[in-house]
């Protein structure tokens, strides 16, 4: 029998309900953490002793109460959901890596750059984290994405 649990609507509720996703901030997650999250993003779906398996694999050795108890806060701040098959917890992230990382620069772009876009990508290109190159193309999509859509954007 599969059923659904979403974040949040476990059998334990949040510690704190504020911290749950969207509104939670990707730079607080810890390095384990982070990691965890990796492994579900390149997965798709594991359970714990899956991930478990995989931490070893990365000469991560953790017990398997750890391995749960970082699921579990994961699923709280809103990053995992997860199904229940066969008495098993099946976890998947709630949102792709990029919708994250978009959250993550969000955050950036209000600490450091007053929310400017562009204030962010100068700073990228004149730090060398992006080429020319790059951004050239990045340009490109966005003409093309303004074309695709028939509007003319922010």
């Amino acid at each position: 029998m599969t059923s659904n649990v979403t974040a949040g609507h476990s059998e334990l509720e949040p510690e704190n309900p504020q911290l749950e996703a969207p509104g939670h901030d990707p730079s607080e997650l810890g390095e384990l953490e982070r990691s965890v999250l990796q492994l579900l993003w390149q997965h798709g779906t594991l359970t714990a002793e899956r991930v478990r398996e995989e931490l070893d694999r990365q000469d991560r050795p953790l017990k398997d109460s750890t391995v749960r108890t970082v699921l579990r806060r994961l699923e709280e701040k809103g990053y995992l959901t997860h199904i229940l098959e066969n008495r098993t917890f099946v976890y998947s992230p709630a949102e792709p890596a990029q919708k994250v990382a978009g959250r993550a620069v969000k955050r950036i772009l209000d600490w450091f750059c007053e929310g400017s876009v562009e204030q962010l990508l100068v700073g990228m290109v004149d730090s060398s984290v992006l080429d020319r190159k790059e951004l050239q193309r990045l340009a490109e999509r966005i003409a093309n994405a303004k074309t695709e859509t028939g509007k003319g954007g922010k």
